[in-house]
């Protein structure tokens, strides 16, 4: 799914977009566009049609310039991705963020993340490996850490988990961004075209030679109307993982309680 990298421009100029830097000259009249113009422009195509749609001509013709005249605000799209990313993780804080215990501030931002990419399908086609991190970004990373923060874990620990949920949420929810995306292409529902292709398989599936399958997917399929349920299998896989970290926060904190004692 992966169309795109991040920091595969020139990296001084998205730091330079993202954290603010020196005015650069400018010759002629007064610009008609922000940066902000731009790139809520080039957001709002990539959430309809993915970023293979986005180009800097696209988003020109969308604002109704040319796409030379771009170039004075954005060098390309690799720095205007790397804009755009950061851009859709801004959040301002609530009241709720200090609300709860660790666990359900940490489900609570594991599901914000989910709307996220449900509101913003194409941050799945973005690579971060090597991230340009903006201001918006670095603020998430530490909103995350903090909720960890305090419970006896190393910085390293703490990054470990932090990166868990994220990963466990970015795999997640690619398939209910497959499904959405198959119904808006296909015009199908997922129900309409199981109901289409169920009869084909019946046709070929031996019962008899997969008898754990046949029981399972029969037993599924008639819970979900559907081979899958991605949202269902989130709840029920977000509540295992924190399980996990559940566990293993313990454990450290027994660890330690052993080292105290005289």
């Amino acid at each position: 799914m992966t169309t795109e990298y991040s920091g595969s421009g020139d990296p001084k100029r998205s730091m330079e977009l993202l954290w603010g830097g020196p005015e650069r000259p400018r010759r002629g009249p007064k610009p008609k566009l922000t940066v902000d113009q731009i790139v809520q422009a080039a957001i709002e195509i990539a959430d309809a049609e993915g970023l293979p749609a986005l180009s800097m001509r696209r988003v020109a013709d969308e604002l109704g310039v040319t796409a030379m005249s771009l170039y004075t605000y954005v060098p390309g799209k690799a720095e205007l991705i790397d804009v755009m990313f950061d851009t859709v993780h801004a959040r301002a804080a609530t009241p709720e963020d200090d609300q709860g215990d660790w666990r359900s501030r940490l489900e609570r931002l594991a599901r914000e993340n989910w709307d996220r990419y449900l509101r913003h399908p194409w941050l799945l086609q973005v690579a971060t490996s090597l991230p340009v991190l903006g201001p918006n970004s670095v603020a998430k990373y530490d909103r995350e850490l903090t909720v960890v923060a305090g419970l006896g874990l190393t910085d390293i620990e703490m990054d470990l988990l932090v990166g868990l949920v994220s990963d466990y949420v970015h795999g997640a929810v690619r398939g209910a961004v497959e499904a959405a995306q198959m119904q808006r292409r296909t015009g199908m529902t997922v129900q309409e075209w199981w109901e289409r292709f169920a009869p084909l398989l019946e046709q070929v599936f031996d019962a008899e030679r997969y008898p754990v399958a046949a029981r399972v997917g029969a037993a599924a399929g008639a819970e979900h109307d559907a081979p899958a349920d991605p949202a269902r299998s989130f709840e029920f896989g977000l509540q295992r993982v924190l399980d996990g970290i559940e566990a293993f926060v313990r454990s450290r904190a027994g660890q330690q309680g052993l080292a105290e004692r005289p």
